[in-house]
């Protein structure tokens, strides 16, 4: 009858769009030494709210978030990869076309928008089939839980070197979420399994050299870090490296040779073939950022952080065609913005 039960909830699960379901324990994460030296270490950044208190007590132990947790359903939900591994564009991925880069999960709406109504119709189907109410709670990097250590254990998939959860058959370009269950369901096995063996490409094509030896990474060098949780000038020493992204960054995923198996995307995620003109991007308005991003994950890095990237970018294309709209953003209210538009000046004239 439980196996029954959890078979069940797993159909409902991928008639909801989620690819990958497993169900896992909530017993301390094996790997939160692992995390507590990655702090120790200042490889945060300025994300204090992982250094809390009350942020390590829940990621130590997931009963600390729902006491009567008997169960955690790990679910993955897919995006679309920009390109198909070995695909790229070589002048754009260098930055020399005139055209942005965003991570492919944020070209449609945020998944934090999207996903809480599947796992509340996910959680309401769990209650219809056992006839009562479960106690429950459920994440999406939004909670204070080591994710990738309970997907692991709930046999999605194992952890790469590129700090991405991997699964043989779909690849790296999926969302997590989570759901704590006041359930008991028989725990799946845990993806034992390390496929990564000698490769080292996502280490060789990291152009900042975040990437770890013992699978984290160092966020401060990061460019997703950089172009969307850093909400300071970005490292004068950092900004060539960024390329032409503008917000967040696949480069790890894109090189990854798991990723050749990645299905199509959920087409809420968006269309990651889109182009985004950079000398555009730098002339949107606060009023035009709001409207056209309401609904983005873009809207984290808010409008000062966008433009500061897209000056970096530009200034990383070396097109004096570029210089126009980098002197008009020596106008812009924000320090920030006015600031990179000055770097990415100099660093065209200097060619």
């Amino acid at each position: 009858m439980a196996q029954d039960l959890k078979e069940a909830i797993k159909e409902k699960a991928r008639q909801l769009g989620f690819i990958l379901a497993g169900v896992t324990t909530p017993e301390p994460p094996s790997h939160y030494s692992t995390f507590e030296n990655w702090l120790a270490q200042g490889h945060h950044g300025t994300m204090d709210y992982l250094a809390t208190d009350r942020s390590r007590a829940r990621r130590a132990n997931p009963r600390e978030i729902l006491p009567e947790c008997k169960s955690i359903l790990v679910l993955a939900t897919p995006y679309s990869p920009q390109f198909p591994l070995g695909e790229t564009d070589e002048g754009q991925h260098k930055g020399l076309g005139g055209k942005g880069q965003i991570a492919s999960y944020a070209w449609g709406d945020d998944y934090h928008e999207v996903l809480p109504a599947r796992m509340k119709e996910l959680v309401q189907f769990i209650e219809e089939q056992i006839g009562g109410r479960v106690k429950n709670r459920w994440y999406m990097d939004t909670g204070p839980i080591l994710e990738r250590d309970l997907a692991q254990r709930a046999g999605i998939g194992w952890i790469g070197k590129n700090t991405c959860l991997i699964h043989p058959k779909q690849g790296s370009y999926f969302l997590l979420s989570e759901i704590f269950l006041d359930l008991d369901l028989a725990p799946d096995p845990p993806f034992m399994t390390d496929h990564c063996g000698t490769c080292r490409r996502c280490i060789e094509a990291c152009p900042t050299d975040c990437i770890l030896p013992n699978r984290t990474l160092d966020a401060t060098h990061c460019i997703s870090y950089l172009t969307i949780e850093l909400k300071e000038d970005i490292p004068i020493e950092l900004r060539e490296k960024i390329g032409d992204w503008v917000f967040g960054c696949d480069i790890c995923q894109r090189v990854c040779p798991w990723n050749r198996f990645a299905p199509e995307g959920d087409s809420a995620f968006g269309d990651p073939s889109t182009s985004l003109s950079l000398t555009e991007e730098l002339t949107v308005s606060a009023q035009e950022f709001n409207q056209r991003f309401k609904q983005s994950p873009v809207k984290r890095a808010k409008r000062r952080g966008y433009l500061r990237n897209v000056a970096v970018a530009l200034g990383n294309t070396g097109n004096m065609l570029a210089l126009p709209v980098l002197q008009n953003a020596l106008n812009d209210e924000e320090p920030m913005v006015r600031e990179h538009a000055q770097w990415a000046i100099n660093k065209i004239t200097s060619r």
